[in-house]
């Protein structure tokens, strides 16, 4: 039992280090190549965060654990805004960018529920695939069209440092930045396969689920640079950046992640029933609650964050819960799905409508 946490605790750390090393190299490369600091900011250093997710997704999935590959993506989006969101609201109310609602969260949503679409019939085959690396393709393509076009000098400041506290302003030769690059890179893929083969051991030795494994610990590991990364903004200040990273990583994760997961397992990455029934709609759900919430005053308020934080502790216990089998699940089950969850989106409803009615007289 301890050698399996050893691994998966020794590949977490590979897997950081080489994130680091794989954006620091790149930013730096793409500075070099007259790349504004705003589109390496939403492009290398916004996606080099969700860079573990993908090395061990992809690994699962070519080592036949589809069903961590899948589990990693849906239980780091939902770790991603529940916990990340969470923690960094509690530290200081978030800020959200008009962008963000207008187009960013949308295509969160979107991406989601066509997660939803294409895994019901159990299997994310080769079209699937395809459809979905070619959509972050385009994403990423957008983006940078869109950040060429920025005028607004706060936000390229934003942008400027977070690339630089990156280390993408350091001055290294070309022959250092590619190091970096091809260290990160095999850091990553070792990294990822001391994780994957951790973590099947460890559900093996539990007897528990690959999925529950993939949903919690992987997903929780897999996503500590995202919440370095917004809790860091969120201290700084940098309050939009933090929600950014969320956002854009949570695109990253279903589109790039699970399409290049799909190809490499050779268009057969199968979803397990559970996801299919409770997880992926979960997910769903939370990408659909952030619109009204982040809409209501375009601020994540520290209340938000106690939300989302306790939401999350709540999601946890009915997976162990349900993973043990526990007498009190049923109860717990109908208090969860019957009581809180209605409550908290009439709550998000009601706290919404009366954001838009004040502001409806400062328009007029």
């Amino acid at each position: 039992m301890l050698e399996h946490i050893g691994y998966m605790v020794a590949g977490l750390a590979i897997l950081v280090l080489g994130a680091d090393w794989l954006v620091k190299g790149a930013s730096r490369l793409a500075l070099a190549a007259g790349i504004t600091p705003l589109v390496v900011g939403l492009t290398v250093v916004a996606f080099g965060t969700s860079a573990p997710e993908l090395a061990v997704s992809v690994s699962s999935a070519y080592s036949g654990a589809t069903d961590i590959a899948v589990a990693n993506v849906v239980g780091s989006n939902i770790f991603n805004v529940l916990l990340i969101l969470g923690v960094s609201a509690i530290v200081a109310p978030l800020v959200v960018h008009q962008q963000l609602v207008r187009m960013d969260v949308p295509i969160m949503i979107g991406a989601s529920l066509l997660l939803f679409a294409l895994s019901v019939d159990g299997l994310i085959g080769l079209w699937d695939s395809l459809l979905l690396a070619s959509i972050i393709v385009a994403y990423t393509v957008f983006l940078i069209v869109e950040a060429r076009r920025e005028k607004d000098p706060a936000i390229v400041a934003e942008y400027t440092e977070e690339v630089a506290d990156a280390g993408g302003n350091e001055k290294h030769s070309l022959l250092a930045n590619l190091f970096f690059v091809v260290a990160g890179v095999a850091a990553l893929v070792y990294g990822a396969q001391l994780m994957v083969d951790g973590a099947i051991a460890m559900a093996k030795s539990l007897g528990v689920s690959e999925v529950i494994i993939g949903l919690t610990i992987v997903a929780a590991g897999t996503s500590l640079p995202e919440l370095a990364t917004s809790t860091v903004a969120a201290f700084k200040g940098e309050r939009d950046i933090a929600i950014g990273n969320v956002v854009g990583s949570n695109i990253f994760n279903i589109c790039s992640v699970l399409g290049f997961s799909g190809l490499a397992s050779g268009g057969a990455l199968t979803v397990a029933p559970n996801l299919i029934a409770v997880d992926i709609p979960l997910m769903i759900m939370v990408a659909l609650l952030c619109l009204p919430l982040f809409r209501s005053g375009y601020e994540v308020t520290r209340g938000n964050g106690l939300l989302f934080l306790g939401a999350y502790v709540a999601y946890v216990v009915y997976l162990v819960m349900k993973e043990t089998q526990h007498p009190a699940l049923a109860d717990y089950s109908g208090v969860l799905f019957s009581v809180a969850l209605p409550a908290v989106i009439i709550g998000v409803v009601v706290v919404t409508v009366a954001a838009l009615r004040r502001e409806k007289p400062a328009a007029s």
